[in-house]
């Protein structure tokens, strides 16, 4: 069994079934002030008057509950998270401390430029790291998250073409390996959808992209590397491809953190990309939010960006562009999620120059996220089927052929993981794989911590082998025990009642 300590199973009323009448969960000072009763003001949103028995608690009893429940879920900071995400799962309290800081939480938007001088500054800063290390020559900071920043870089590849009067340009290529996103962001935008088959290396070829390249094709979104852990080798032919039918190439760079420092798209032929920033650099970004999903452009596109946009005027003072004529305008509120960029920007700067002062150590990020991974590939090679057996970057890919044989699923393994202190890992996606698995332990975890996850995936699929009853009972340590996920969807029940 792995170190990681199981999930606690005792059971934990709810706070409406721990309510007694006449315990209070909080304490005020004495007024100085007339007393005024909030249901009476907030008679109309006001919880107490939605929900008939609010629950009467002591203080004490509010922070247990809660501390328990706490102690219930997985979490980065209790051991190895092998799912495979869009988000850090590295967050060096520090800059959380930085973000914190009166200096830059307390600042408003609504403030004259002279006040708001240093937070344009950290965007400035930031957005000159970001054009070093894609080698793109303009940034936006203002998307709110990866496929807003998808939402934003498409909308400039449509004005780019609709300025051109290019309205015959109507398709967008999207292999099946990209994310999800890619092919609803299109579709919002209005273009069709022409889908690229994923080929049997796992990678777009040349001639998968040949016979759909047409006058009528805008682009192509590509993610790269791609949601089979592969890096796109063709990637420089296929966007002089799509170059000289004068169809743009898009990449989806939420998987930055494996080519970080390695190599810049923009050396790959990519006109627009987007980052996630609270993937790449060190944003705790769960629950769907917040986020930032930088975009960055080649030259030629850096009217079309959202404005406002943030420069460096001649004497290094910092410039706001209200207003440019080709923009395609504002995509959120301001400047973007301002306190993500400036962790961002911390995580950025603590990676260290140089000692030529030129760039940084950000080739060691990229190198320990595909090591690991591929460490992880070797490990279980033997035990798992590996869909294409090949050095991954930084996830790997897994699937569940092997276990089928002793009518074990998937679903089997990743309920057994809980019990052996971990969170499942990515079930079932990318889709092109059946039965898939998707690992990412990213670049911060330890051989050992490797090593105690490997442990536990080869005992699973030993139980399966040996003792399948296990796994499709499973999970058994865990808080709830296996639940009938198809009721559950569709018989979801979202609020609490008595009965």
């Amino acid at each position: 069994m792995s170190r990681v300590t199981p999930i606690l199973t005792i059971e934990e009323p709810l706070l409406f079934e721990k309510s007694q009448p006449g315990r209070i969960g909080y304490s005020f000072p004495k007024l100085d002030v007339p007393e005024v009763l909030a249901d009476t003001i907030w008679k109309d949103i006001e919880p107490r008057a939605q929900v008939d028995g609010f629950p009467e608690i002591s203080e004490n009893e509010v922070v247990r509950h809660f501390t328990r429940l706490s102690q219930k879920n997985c979490a980065i900071d209790l051991g190895l998270y092998p799912l495979g995400s869009c988000t850090m799962k590295y967050n060096p309290k520090i800059n959380e401390e930085i973000a914190q800081r009166k200096s830059f939480s307390q600042s408003h938007p609504f403030w004259t430029s002279r006040f708001l001088s240093p937070a344009f500054r950290v965007q400035l800063e930031l957005q000159k790291l970001l054009t070093a290390i894609t080698g793109l020559e303009a940034f936006s900071l203002q998307p709110s998250a990866g496929a807003h920043g998808e939402f934003t870089g498409m909308k400039i590849i449509q004005a780019y073409h609709r300025n051109k009067s290019n309205h015959h340009k109507t398709k967008i290529l999207i292999p099946e390996s990209a994310h999800g996103t890619n092919p609803a962001t299109c579709a919002m935008l209005g273009y069709e959808i022409v889908s690229i088959p994923t080929h049997p290396s796992g990678v777009v070829q040349v001639s998968d992209i040949q016979p759909l390249l047409s006058d009528e094709v805008a682009g192509i979104m590509m993610t790269n590397p791609n949601t089979c852990g592969l890096f796109e080798t063709h990637i420089r032919e296929i966007a002089d491809l799509l170059h000289s039918k004068d169809a743009l190439f898009y990449m989806d760079g939420a998987n930055f953190n494996a080519i970080l420092g390695i190599t810049r798209p923009a050396d790959l032929g990519v006109d627009v990309m987007h980052i996630n920033l609270h993937k790449t650099f060190s944003t705790p970004h769960g629950g769907g939010g917040p986020g930032a999903g930088a975009v960055g452009v080649r030259a030629f596109l850096k009217d079309f960006l959202p404005t406002p946009t943030i420069h460096e005027s001649s004497d290094a003072e910092v410039q706001i562009i209200e207003k440019s004529p080709l923009s395609i305008g504002r995509v959120g509120g301001f400047y973007g999620n301002f306190s993500i960029l400036v962790r961002a920007l911390a995580y950025m700067l603590s990676i260290g120059r140089k000692p030529s002062g030129e760039g940084a150590y950000f080739k060691d990020i990229a190198e320990a996220a595909v090591l690991n991974a591929n460490y992880i590939r070797h490990r279980l090679k033997d035990h798992f089927s590996i869909p294409f057996d090949r050095n991954c970057m930084h996830e790997v890919l897994l699937s569940d052929s092997l276990q089928q044989e002793f009518g074990i699923k998937t679903n089997d393994i990743a309920k057994r993981l809980m019990d052996y202190g971990y969170h499942p890992m990515t079930v079932y996606f990318p889709l092109v794989v059946q039965g898939a698995m998707l690992i990412e332990p990213t670049e911060s975890e330890t051989k050992e911590n490797l090593d105690e996850f490997c442990a536990a995936m080869i005992a699973i699929a030993k139980e399966a082998r040996e003792s399948p009853e296990i796994l499709h009972s499973a999970p058994h340590l865990a808080f709830r025990k296996k639940v009938d996920e198809l009721r559950a969807q569709k018989s979801a029940r979202l609020r609490w009642s008595p009965s």
